[in-house]
């Protein structure tokens, strides 16, 4: 195939999505919409989760969750093989994803899962600061520093009070 025949072909496509493209301009930066902060926190938890699977994060949290389990028998966090944490995570991300359109149009029921998801990134994103610094998470489990998962909590932490601003400037609007 010729390539002149090869781009008149894509012509239709590229003219329907330019002709979305305002639309979703306008969406994304409507005012009374947590989209984009919606969208900004699940992205910079899908890089977290990154972060998290390529620095070690299992070899620090099963020790601290047994450690804890040790001093405190109703510890309720549960340990984790690999395989199992990964795809769990992938597709809690992919769930939080999918429900972007919600937040684009400022569903009233998305709401409160959008203050608990936030709260969640923001104590993460604090908590893996906070442990870099110690250089541990219990006296029996120790890491050379940063801790895993560090290098993606400074995102966790903006996007996080992103939504939470976001909520709240959006919280009597009315969108589409």
């Amino acid at each position: 195939m010729s390539k002149s025949k090869h781009l008149s072909r894509c012509e239709p496509q590229r003219a329907t999505i330019l002709a979305m493209a305002p639309a979703a301009t306008r969406a994304s930066s409507s005012p009374g919409s947590f989209g984009l902060a919606w969208v900004l926190l699940c992205l910079a938890f899908c890089a977290h989760v990154a972060d998290e699977a390529l620095t070690g994060f299992l070899n620090v949290y099963n020790p601290t969750v047994i450690a804890m389990r040790a001093r405190i028998s109703w510890f309720p966090m549960p340990t984790y093989e690999y395989r199992e944490w990964l795809i769990g995570l992938i597709i809690a991300n992919l769930v939080l994803l999918a429900l972007a359109p919600l937040a684009y149009r400022n569903a009233r029921g998305l709401r409160p899962l959008a203050y608990f998801f936030a709260s969640i990134m923001l104590l993460n994103g604090v908590g893996h600061t906070f442990f870099t610094v110690l250089g541990r998470t219990v006296a029996s489990v120790h890491f050379p520093r940063p801790a895993p998962g560090f290098y993606s909590s400074p995102f966790l932490l903006i996007t996080s009070i992103y939504l939470f601003v976001r909520l709240g400037a959006s919280r009597q609007a009315k969108v589409g």
